[in-house]
């Protein structure tokens, strides 16, 4: 039987330019981790920098932050009010765990450490105290689920954290189904593994968090924090700094007010060369639409699983493409994940060792279908 979502197309013109912007080796299947940006990107910062070593007005330069909001407005659906630039997804949760009203988080141990750490910190501080979603008996890797969450969350919830897509495996999480399970409570959202590779509805979402680095392919530095009316309603903006505020020129040692929307989370002037590598890392998403691109994922996708498995490789992740993202993963004997990674490594191939038994491949649109053989064969030769 076929794997869901493995169908084959040949690429239009424009996606035929598409990926030309990209240059990474033939082997890389390692996006999950750290997605090489495009030559748009490399150029758009190169432009920025040359401006900046002549002295060009930072005003000028600062035009890049608009750009950058406008864009993620467009690919997210959310409000540019509702959009706050960030260096990092670590940097965003922070910004959220700091600012949640008084109560508790509810969030699985088996999330990203970015999306532990900030809410432990806050924890620390007296801010909100961590409930950790209850395990599943036996099944360590268990998606987080409408229904764990229904079971989970209690009367001093006032928010719950989760990642659109799990970094170990690449289960693609139920956020409508979520968003029902909690009410009225906060939803907030790592999405830095689905967000531009995955045709989403974002809406869900109270607070949408993304760092740039990954499938993206904007560089590291960029990111951005995505906020509803009712997040923008109850977060208060404690990490948040003097360029968050009204009249920030006027040095007269009085706190200002806050300004309106997202904008008062900022911290500090923006990078114009982070905020210009995101907007053109994500026009270049617009260029062909993230459906094509998940698309084109979900093919590239279906294809490793299908020789996986063809090869008697355990595959770990989903194979039903509505189940997936991008992330493959496959089983080795115990103990012997490091040693596959380096093995792969030598025949050009990366990809991330999970614990000591498994190895995770991400593919991006820009990765050649027919590398599927190649990680096979090299898996094969270990046996």
């Amino acid at each position: 039987m076929g794997v869901s979502g493995s169908v084959r197309t040949s690429p239009s013109p424009s996606f035929e330019t598409y990926l030309r912007s990209f240059r990474e080796p033939r082997g890389y299947l390692n996006f999950a981790s750290y997605g090489p940006p495009s030559t748009a990107v490399v150029e758009t910062i190169g432009r920025l920098v040359e401006q900046a070593s002549f002295g060009h007005p930072s005003s000028d330069l600062h035009a890049e932050d608009r750009r950058a909001v406008a864009a993620v407005a467009r690919v997210s659906g959310v409000a540019a009010s509702g959009v706050a630039l960030t260096t990092s997804t670590s940097l965003g949760l922070l910004q959220v765990a700091f600012g949640l009203p008084r109560g508790e988080v509810l969030v699985s141990e088996a999330e990203f450490p970015a999306n532990l750490y900030a809410w432990w910190r806050s924890e620390e501080a007296g801010l909100t105290r961590v409930r950790a979603l209850p395990p599943v008996a036996d099944d360590p890797l268990a998606p987080v689920t409408p229904e764990r969450v229904a079971v989970a969350v209690g009367p001093d919830t006032v928010a719950v954290a989760v990642s659109a897509v799990d970094f170990r495996t690449g289960a693609r999480v139920d956020l409508a189904g979520i968003r029902e399970a909690i009410g009225d409570r906060l939803l907030v959202v790592d999405g830095i593994q689905g967000f531009g590779v995955l045709d989403a509805d974002w809406a869900p979402a109270d607070v949408l968090i993304v760092g740039g680095q990954k499938w993206l392919r904007a560089g590291w530095g960029t990111g951005f924090v995505a906020m509803s009316p009712r997040a923008l309603d109850r977060l208060r903006p404690l990490v948040a700094g003097w360029t968050g505020v009204e009249d920030a020129g006027r040095y007269d040692g009085r706190p200002h007010r806050l300004l309106p929307g997202a904008q008062r989370f900022s911290v500090t002037n923006a990078s114009p060369f982070a905020s210009g590598a995101l907007a053109a890392a994500l026009e270049l998403i617009e260029s062909v639409g993230v459906s094509a691109i998940e698309e084109r994922i979900a093919g590239t996708t279906g294809r490793l699983i299908e020789a996986l498995s063809a090869a008697g490789v355990p595959v770990l992740s989903p194979v039903s493409r509505s189940d997936r993202a991008g992330i493959v993963v496959a089983q080795t004997p115990a103990g012997c994940a490091p040693a596959m990674v380096g093995r792969l490594a030598d025949t050009g191939i990366t990809a991330t060792a999970h614990g000591d038994d498994r190895v995770r491949f991400s593919v991006h649109a820009s990765t050649a279908p027919s590398v599927a053989g190649a990680v096979v064969a090299t898996l094969k030769s270990g046996d």
